[in-house]
Parts: C-alpha cells; sequence; structure tokens
C-alpha cells in the first residue's frame, strides 16, 4: 500500500426527513444563499422542505445552475453575495449544483483579474465561503470531496481545495424518488466509473481499498437495476443503497493509499465540453475502450475484477479478461447508457478534434502510470467508435 493522508471532514445527515436538520447545523446569525438548478426543487417538494428549515434564517436563493455548470451562470451569484452580504452557501441539487455552488465560493474571495485562472492556470484557493449541501442526484460524490469541475467556452475543467469541501450534506433517498431514469441511470454509471479509476489500475496490495471498491462495484451492479425496474424503483432501501455507494465512491476512502487512473474521466470531459453529451453517458462509452487498450499494464487487476465482480474462473486470462469487458458493456447497456461513440453521434472525423482539445488543456500523461499519450488516447476513442 502506497503511504497517504486521509481525511474528511464533511458531517453526513443520512436518511428520510433529515432535510430539517438545516436549521440546527447551520448558524443562526448565516446569511445563506441557497443555490439550486432548472428548477425541479420546487415541484418535488425539496424546496419547501428547505424553506421551512430556514424559516429562522435569513436567506436568499440563485437558481439556473446547469449540468456542467457554467462559469458565466455562477458568475452572475457573486451580484446576490455582495448585494446580501451573504456568508454561507447552501447547494440544494445533484453534483453540477454542488460544483458550480464550489466555483462561487472561491470566487467570491477572488483578488485577480479572471476567477477562470482559479480552473485554467490551477491558482491557488486563499479563502472560499463555507458550504452546505442537500443532495438531490446521488451521482458525482461531490457532496462530500474537495474537487468541482465547470465548463466555459466548451472547455470543461476541474479544481481542487480543501476549502470548498461541504461542511455537511444530507442525503435524504426519499428526494431522488422523482428522479427521471435518465437521471438514476446517469448516477449510477458516474458512480461505477468513480469506483473503477480508483481499483482497475495495478496492485499494490491495498486489500481494504480493494474489498471497499468491489463491495461498491457490486452494490451498484444489483442495485441500480433495481431503481429502473417498475416493480422496484420506488423502494427506498435500494435508492438509499445507491446514494450511500455514489457517496462512498469519491470521498476519498477508496483511492487513499492506492494508484489512480482517471482517463476515462478526462476524456470524456472533451467529449461533454465539446459536444455536450451527459458526463456518465461519456464513461460508458469510454471505460470499456480503456480497458481494452490498456489491458497490458490493466491485466492483473481486470483478473482480480474478472474473478470478484464477475465471478469468472473458468478458461484462460484472455478469455476471462474479454469476458469482464462483455459484461461491464452489458450492465452499461442495462443501465440504458451507451457503450459506443457512434450512439451519441461521433464518428472518426470528430477524433481529431478531441485530441487536439485533450492536448490544449495539457492531458498528455494520463493514467495511473502517466502513459497515455494523445496517441494512446487517439487509440481509445477508435476502439470506442
Amino acid at each position: 500500500m502506497l503511504n497517504f493522508s486521509f481525511q474528511n471532514t464533511t458531517q453526513i445527515h443520512f436518511g428520510e426527513g433529515q432535510i430539517k436538520t438545516l436549521g440546527k447545523v447551520i448558524p443562526p446569525s448565516a446569511r445563506i444563499l441557497v443555490t439550486y438548478g432548472s428548477g425541479s426543487i420546487k415541484t418535488n417538494g425539496v424546496y419547501d422542505q428547505v424553506a421551512e428549515a430556514l424559516s429562522e434564517h435569513t436567506w436568499f436563493e440563485f437558481s439556473g445552475i446547469e449540468p456542467n455548470p457554467s462559469y458565466d451562470t455562477v458568475m452572475k451569484a457573486l451580484d446576490v453575495i455582495r448585494r446580501e452580504k451573504v456568508d454561507f452557501l447552501l447547494a440544494v441539487g445533484g453534483g453540477s449544483v454542488i460544483d458550480g455552488t464550489k466555483f462561487i465560493a472561491a470566487a467570491a474571495f477572488y483578488r485577480g483579474d479572471d476567477p477562470w485562472d482559479l480552473v485554467a492556470k490551477r491558482q491557488r484557493i486563499e479563502q472560499a465561503l463555507p458550504i452546505g449541501c442537500v443532495l438531490t442526484l446521488p451521482a458525482t460524490g461531490s457532496e462530500t470531496n474537495a474537487g468541482a469541475v465547470v465548463t466555459r467556452n466548451g472547455d470543461k475543467l476541474s479544481f481542487h481545495s480543501p476549502l470548498v469541501r461541504p461542511l455537511f450534506a444530507v442525503l435524504d433517498p426519499s428526494v431522488t424518488l422523482s428522479l427521471s431514469d435518465r437521471q438514476i441511470s446517469n448516477g449510477v454509471v458516474d458512480a461505477f466509473v468513480h469506483t473503477m479509476e480508483q481499483y482497475l489500475t495495478y496492485s499494490v496490495n491495498g486489500k481494504v481499498q480493494d474489498r471497499f471498491s468491489e463491495g461498491l462495484l457490486l452494490t451498484l451492479i444489483e442495485e441500480g437495476p433495481k431503481a429502473l425496474a417498475p416493480e422496484t424503483k420506488e423502494d427506498l432501501e435500494v435508492r438509499g443503497n445507491i446514494m450511500w455507494a455514489a457517496t462512498m465512491a469519491l470521498n476519498g476512502l477508496i483511492g487513499a493509499g492506492v494508484p489512480q487512473d482517471w482517463s476515462t474521466h478526462m476524456i470524456g470531459h472533451e467529449i461533454t465540453g465539446a459536444y455536450g453529451v451527459d458526463h456518465a453517458r461519456t464513461l460508458s462509452v469510454v471505460l470499456p475502450a480503456v480497458m481494452k487498450v490498456c489491458r497490458d499494464s490493466k491485466r492483473e487487476k481486470l483478473l482480480q475484477y474478472a474473478e470478484r465482480i464477475w465471478n469468472l474462473t473458468d478458461g484462460d486470462d484472455d478469455s476471462r479478461i474479454n469476458r469482464a469487458i462483455e459484461l461491464t458493456e452489458q450492465f452499461f447497456e442495462t443501465m440504458q447508457v451507451p457503450v459506443r461513440l457512434s450512439q451519441i453521434d461521433i464518428g472518426e472525423t470528430d477524433i481529431d478534434g478531441l485530441i487536439n482539445k485533450l492536448t490544449q488543456h495539457g492531458m498528455i500523461k494520463l493514467g495511473e502510470h502517466g502513459a497515455i499519450t494523445p496517441e494512446v488516447s487517439r487509440d481509445i476513442l477508435a476502439a470506442a467508435l
């Protein structure tokens, strides 16, 4: 196992009805900006629950944070913050709302010319507004981690700072019952690939991390389809297991002390930035291709994955690896997401543009070994056609 330092300070309030805890966990004197997306929280009852919980607080609201949050959109929140002297942010939504709110938190104290430099130039975040969140769409794990992405002019870039890690997160599985099948599918697949990015690398004898990761993968494979099946999609236990798995997949625990990949995400970000494809649907396309192209460097872990996740013990090594990749694709198809670029209307002629963007963003040594050059990324995209 590799050396590591691990700390996660986000307090979790899990379970049905936990939104009511907001009144207790946010300081009474706080001037709160509630951030959210398109307004679905006003039709599914979440907004009303938040309003009731904050009835004795001073709060304002900022809406319209879109999937893959736009820099231009989130920057508008700064006017409200300055005008109303906001000193606490409450993100109510999925990963995009939380990510956008993290950028708002950092941008509120940025003293340079353009807060985009926090992302594009990796400027150090020196100060940020405190954040809490009410999770409505389990997927990204942003509710308990220190990372986020924001998009500007087709560039989807990430940033990280412990200062934007939420102080608390409310996880109420019942609020996910209003999600569409597409949102459910995207969330399960996103969590699955988050886990794989930290698991499917090479062994450092991190047995605890491996077993945690395998438990998450098995849970998502078991519970994900149930959340789409008519007879079980209203089951709160199913939703609760998915919600907790998505949080655990990217709160730092399973990645502590082990090598990590993230090439699937970096390539996927370019597809989203260029073509607006749902984040999770880029991951379901790219991951199997990464598994195919990088099978030699990932061989040991691929065989472990084949045996422990898919119970594949018969046949030679190559046949078991092939079958594990096939079963991964079949799981994605069960979750109603694409597994080929052609299924999202991207063809061979589009690959050059994606490679140029990867190169422009410095993504020239991806993967756990830093061996995924633009040429290898091209092979991955070709394998995904």
